[in-house]
């Protein structure tokens, strides 16, 4: 399934440079975090020094993860971020394709152009040539499968331990959404042999990710699926929307919209959910499917985003308002796909 030489050569290149950052894309989740913090673990027993820097800060039900201390977050530690991106020997991005998904991160990014850099990454459209190595496979559940079919390559004997693969599990687990979507046979084989090498207890694992949600949290998923959900069944689609007054009424944090979007797809006859957030001068939509309708089309075309077929998110600089309209006036032409 996999090219052990770009395997070999990805390898050769962390022990060959030893000063290695590690970058993930704005609004790190699980499979950002998990897939980063592994190469991390990896890197250092292969005897490599490397940093995690990611654009922003992430979900606090993440916070637990081995080493998550470690990371540095750009937005809240600018200059040693710099500082470490300038002495890097080596780059390794994980979990995006184009730097413009490192947000405010991408303009320093640009001034590297001429350092080393490896990709992995599981989105659909990368442009290998400007990598040294590019590990890039779209038929896998997450880009911590990846690293994690790297590792194992190298021999889980001597390179996995319990923090390796526990941060390889959360990237797996949030990014199927907990083994419901993006999933394959190789998926449960790898973490078949990640929880009988290590001895971990899934069930824990799975509580940490799911089961420490606060207060406003909970309630803020009521308000929204109660008072902001619309269903479309002309196309078989819902969407649900929140305001930025909506957000600060319930104290958001980051992180606490994650998976909202998956609801309405447990309804029957729903086969397209998207979830519509207003930020500080900036539209986010998260889309999801059910089948073989194609999201990552959608966003790619008219959203400015992407990302796989059932599950994609796109940005847009207007009003909600606006947004909502935009959407509405595009499911026209997908009805048809839409109500297969």
């Amino acid at each position: 399934m996999y090219n052990e030489l770009i395997f070999r050569l990805i390898i050769d290149l962390i022990v060959k440079y030893k000063k290695l950052v590690i970058v993930s894309h704005v609004n790190p989740d699980g499979d950002a975090l998990g897939s980063s913090l592994a190469l991390y673990f990896f890197a250092k027993k292969l005897g490599s020094n490397p940093v995690v820097i990611v654009p922003n800060d992430f979900p606090k039900f993440l916070s637990w993860m081995p080493c998550a201390d470690d990371i540095i977050i750009f937005d809240k530690n600018q200059e040693k971020a710099v500082e470490l991106m300038n002495e890097a020997e080596l780059f390794c991005y994980l979990d995006f394709n184009t730097e413009s998904r490192t947000g405010l991160m991408h303009n320093d990014l640009c001034h590297f152009n001429k350092t080393p850099k490896i990709l992995i990454d599981h989105h659909i459209g990368p442009d290998c040539s400007k990598f040294e190595a590019c590990l890039s496979e779209t038929k896998v559940s997450s880009t911590s499968e990846l690293v994690a079919e790297l590792i194992k390559y190298q021999g889980f004997d001597n390179y996995l331990d319990s923090d390796t693969a526990t941060n390889l599990l959360v990237g797996m687990i949030t990014d199927t959404g907990s083994f419901s979507h993006s999933i394959f046979k190789n998926t449960f084989n790898i973490c078949g042999e990640l929880l009988s090498l290590t001895n971990l207890d899934y069930k824990a694992i799975h509580q940490n990710i799911y089961d420490t949600s606060s207060e406003n949290r909970l309630r803020l998923l009521g308000f929204l699926i109660n008072d902001r959900m619309t269903i479309l069944n002309e196309y078989n689609t819902a969407f649900i929307y929140a305001s930025l007054a909506d957000l600060e009424k319930f104290d958001y944090q980051v992180g606490d919209t994650e998976g909202v979007v998956n609801y309405p797809l447990s309804i029957s006859n729903i086969n397209m959910s998207v979830l519509i957030t207003e930020r500080q001068g900036v539209i986010r939509l998260s889309f999801r499917s059910k089948g073989d309708f194609s999201v990552n089309d959608l966003a790619n075309k008219y959203f400015n985003g992407g990302g796989h077929q059932n599950a994609a998110g796109g940005t847009l600089n207007c009003s909600l308002e606006e947004a909502i309209e935009k959407l509405l006036s595009v499911l026209p032409e997908y009805k048809e796909l839409l109500n297969k």
